[in-house]
Parts: C-alpha cells; sequence; structure tokens
C-alpha cells in the first residue's frame, strides 16, 4: 500500500498490520519511529534463533527448578527441624522458631540482591547466575549435615541460621538473574509464555520438594523422621547443583545484555554499585514501588500455600504429615498444569487484566478456600487448596515477563535485586512467621485468609499504575523476535507505521 492510498481526501486510514498492534505495543513502536526519524531497518531488530532460545529458556528452567527444590524443602519440614533444632520449646514455639530461622533468610536477601545485581549489570547474568546456583547447593546441604540440638547444643541453630542465611543470600541473586535472562532472551510476542516457563520451574522444584518430604512422611515412622529422614531432602541438594551448575554454565550471554556493550554503554558497566543503587532509586522509583507492589501480591500467596499451609494443617488442624504434604503437593501440580497456559493467555490479553482478575478473585474467595481447607472429608480441603493454587498461578504466570520490563537493560538486574529481595524480605517470606504468630495470639485460624486479602488489596492498588508490557520491547533493548521472517514483518509494519506517524504530524503542523 502506498504512500497516497493510505492518506485519502477523508484523512489517514489506519493500514491493517497496524491496526492489529495492541495500543501499548503500537505507542511504543511510535515513540521509537519519532526518535530514530525513520522506520526500522534489519540491524534494528534482534532475532532469536529458535534452539538458543530452547537452550536458553530450558536450561534456566531447569535451574531454577533445582534451585527452589533446595529453598522449598525446608517449608515442608518445619515443624521437624522446630523438633530437631528447638526442642525445648513449645509446639507452638518449636514452629515459630522454625519459622523465624525461615524469614531469617530474607533478611539477608536483599543483601545478595544489592552484590549480585549489579555486578549482573556489570560482567553478565550467565556468570552470576552460575554463582548464585552453587552458593544454594551449598547452603542446603550444609542443613543436611548439622547435628542437631541434642548433639551440639546451641551451637545446632546457630550453624542452621548461617545456613540459611547463605540460602538466602544466594536467592538475593537468583530470581532476579534467572527473570532477567529469560525476559532478554524472549521475542516480544512471546515473552509471558516463554517466561512463565521460569516460574514453571519454580513450582516442579517446589513439588518435588513436597513429593519427597511427602513419601518420606509415609514410608517412614515419626521417629525415623525425627532421627534422619528429615535429612534426606538437604542432602539431595548436592548432585543437584553439580547439574544445575553444569546447564547454567552451557548458557550463551543475553541477546540485551551484549547489545548494550557498545561503546556509549560501558561507561555504564564501569560505574561503582553505589553510583547505580542512587541512580536507580533516584530515577526509577516509581517502577521499583510497581516491582515491589506486584512481588508482595505473588510472594504473599506464594508462600502462604508453599512455606505455611503445610504447618497450618499439622499444628493448626492436627492433620498428619503425609496428608498435610499430600494436599500441598495436588497444589503444586495444578500450578504447574496451568502456568504456562496463563502465560500465553498474558501475551494476548495483557498482563495488568489478569493481575487484576486474580487480586480480585483474592479478596472474594480467600476466606471461603480457607473454610473448605479446614472442612472434614477429602473433596472439600483438596478444592480449597485447588483455589489457592489457581489465584497463585495467576500470579506467578506473569511476573517473570512484568518485572524486568518496569526497566532499562543497564540497571535491570540491579534494579530487580532491590526490588523484589526487599519486597520478599519485608512480606513474603515473612508470610509463614507472621501467620503463625496471629493464628496462636488471636486463635482465629481464618487469620491467613484476612491476611491473602490484604494482600488482594494491595495488589489491586499496584495494578492501577503497572504500565502495561505485553509483546512491548523491553527498555534499553531492540525489538525482539523470534524468526527473520517475523523481522521482515515487523520491518513492513515499521514503515507502515512510520509513514501514518509522518502523516499525522504533517497534518498537525499544518
Amino acid at each position: 500500500m502506498s504512500g497516497r492510498e493510505r492518506y485519502g481526501p477523508g484523512g489517514p486510514r489506519v493500514p491493517k498490520a497496524v491496526a492489529g498492534l495492541p495500543r501499548q505495543v503500537r505507542d511504543e513502536l511510535t515513540r521509537r519511529l519519532r526518535r530514530n526519524r525513520r522506520a526500522f531497518r534489519a540491524d534494528d531488530v534482534q532475532v532469536v534463533e529458535p534452539p538458543l532460545l530452547r537452550r536458553a529458556v530450558g536450561a534456566s528452567a531447569l535451574g531454577n527448578c533445582m534451585e527452589w527444590f533446595d529453598f522449598g524443602v525446608y517449608s515442608y519440614l518445619a515443624a521437624t527441624i522446630g523438633k530437631v533444632f528447638f526442642p525445648g520449646a513449645s509446639p507452638a514455639a518449636q514452629v515459630i522458631s522454625s519459622f523465624a530461622t525461615f524469614a531469617a533468610a530474607f533478611v539477608v536477601r536483599p543483601l545478595g540482591g544489592l552484590v549480585f545485581g549489579p555486578l549482573g549489570d556489570r560482567i553478565g547474568r550467565q556468570k552470576v547466575l552460575a554463582t548464585t546456583m552453587i552458593m544454594m547447593a551449598v547452603g542446603t546441604f550444609a542443613i543436611g549435615v548439622i547435628p542437631g540440638y541434642a548433639t551440639i547444643g546451641i551451637a545446632a541453630p546457630v550453624l542452621l541460621l548461617l545456613a540459611r542465611m547463605v540460602q538466602g543470600f544466594s536467592t538475593g541473586g537468583e530470581y532476579g538473574g534467572a527473570t532477567t535472562f529469560v525476559a532478554e532472551y524472549s521475542p516480544d510476542r512471546r515473552r509471558g509464555f516463554l517466561s512463565s516457563w521460569l516460574d514453571f520451574g519454580t513450582f516442579v522444584g517446589y513439588a518435588l520438594g513436597s513429593a519427597l518430604v511427602t513419601a518420606l512422611n509415609l514410608a517412614l515412622t515419626d521417629d525415623q523422621m525425627l532421627s534422619w529422614g528429615w535429612r534426606v531432602p538437604f542432602l539431595v541438594a548436592g548432585p543437584l547443583g553439580v547439574i544445575g551448575l553444569y546447564m547454567r554454565m552451557r548458557l550463551e550471554e543475553s541477546p540485551a545484555f551484549q547489545q548494550q556493550l557498545d561503546e556509549h554503554e560501558k561507561a555504564l558497566v564501569q560505574e561503582s554499585a553505589g553510583s547505580e543503587f542512587k541512580d536507580i532509586v533516584r530515577n526509577h522509583w516509581r517502577s521499583l514501588l510497581v516491582c515491589m507492589g506486584v512481588v508482595l501480591l505473588y510472594n504473599v500467596t506464594n508462600y502462604m500455600v508453599t512455606g505455611y499451609l503445610p504447618t497450618y494443617q499439622t499444628e493448626t488442624l492436627n492433620r498428619s504429615s503425609g496428608s498435610a504434604d499430600l494436599l500441598v503437593l495436588v497444589g503444586m501440580l495444578w500450578i504447574v498444569v496451568l502456568i504456562t497456559f496463563l502465560g500465553r493467555l498474558s501475551d494476548r490479553v495483557g498482563r495488568r487484566p489478569l493481575y487484576a482478575v486474580a487480586a480480585a478473585a483474592m479478596i472474594v474467595l480467600a476466606v471461603p478456600a480457607f473454610l473448605l481447607i479446614k472442612a472434614h472429608g477429602t473433596w472439600p480441603p483438596i478444592l480449597g487448596v485447588l483455589i489457592l493454587a489457581t489465584l497463585l498461578a495467576g500470579f506467578a504466570a506473569p511476573s517473570a515477563a512484568t518485572l524486568p520490563a518496569l526497566f532499562p537493560t543497564a540497571v535491570r538486574y540491579a534494579a530487580m535485586g532491590i526490588g523484589f529481595n526487599v519486597a520478599v524480605a519485608a512480606f513474603g517470606g515473612t508470610t509463614p512467621l507472621v501467620t503463625a504468630a496471629l493464628v496462636d495470639l488471636s486463635g482465629d485460624d481464618l487469620m491467613p485468609a484476612y491476611y491473602l486479602m490484604l494482600a488482594g488489596a494491595i495488589g489491586l492498588l499496584t495494578v492501577k499504575y503497572l504500565p502495561e508490557s505485553a509483546q512491548v520491547p523491553l527498555k534499553g533493548s531492540q525489538p525482539m523476535v523470534g524468526s527473520r521472517e517475523e523481522r521482515r514483518e515487523l520491518i513492513a509494519t515499521s514503515q507502515e507505521l512510520y509513514a501514518l506517524t509522518e502523516g499525522r504530524d504533517a497534518a498537525r503542523r499544518g
């Protein structure tokens, strides 16, 4: 279609290809075309070859699976760990003490983010992710070999705390780096779907941890679990860490990170971590607050289901460890089934609608879900857990694509490390501890539901300020496509959009 065909007496007609663009994509492409004063050329659009893309997404998801298996088993064994390391306390105090140690790992997570984030923006995402993988494996393996309180006294909980802090420090660089890495590899049109595989790996890891703990609880007596059985999942971390490290060492650096390392960007890479931190807080504080709101919504729900729900059933509802772990495992498997479908849906309908619907549903359904979990019988508790798992999947699926899109490439890893880990430390990791304490103090076993409702309300408020990023190129990065044919289509669309934009600008000037 020529320029004369496009602009007739009745004003400009929008070409079909341009009209088919989502509004947020059209606005961003228009902004870039005006800045460049021309349509896109071949070297303006990055093509990610399918084999390289599959390897990057697959290895990241597998590494994340292994890392979160390590991190997650502590949640499922919290009650047993409380008995091993805090034997003199009451049952309620044992649980709270165990969750306090669980929460301690989250206190150092922001420190890990502050160290690994700027490092990832300087030396690359891949190297830092390999480091966090091995640190997590070492910290988890160490928990499995620490003698109990009966053997070495007060040194036992101290060593447990140190091992948890190693886990927390490494995790501070993990999620922000992994989401950044996968988002920077993904074509713009499919970023939600491809990034959701990262959280697919997370929940597979959780599910594997839950399955192993469930199998041990069913196969061993309570005395055997207390004596040695609880150590098995932690000892598995050693070989898993070696596999994960091998997978991550084989990855190539993300295209977006490679793009920024031209002469202009090298100055940014040489900045000190302190100056980068100041730049992020000063220039990206709005995005940081939005990031923290989204992370709060996701992680309060996440740690309520994966961290607190097993203990809630055993200590508050007096169910067996085996049945409690099996129920949570059903929820984890349901999330695994749902998450990539919801990730693909977020590419089509947008991230904001998915978050908004899930947050509103949590406000409405949190209390009914916990009433079902408390009910007798088999199916009501299963239905209650499936409701919570569906809501969690709605938050998890778009997060790995949404959060990196808030920040430009030069500071993306560091900004994610700050926003994500501060929010998780303050709200996510403390969820089991705070909820257990609230239930113990108030005697109201619906406190977890009220906590989720509050998180849902904060999430709805956050969505109001969340920019829509579905199919939009990442800030500071070239448009990403999955094939040369898709690149030709984008170039042709940019030519039509540029002609349309120029025509409208000329009409305004006239």
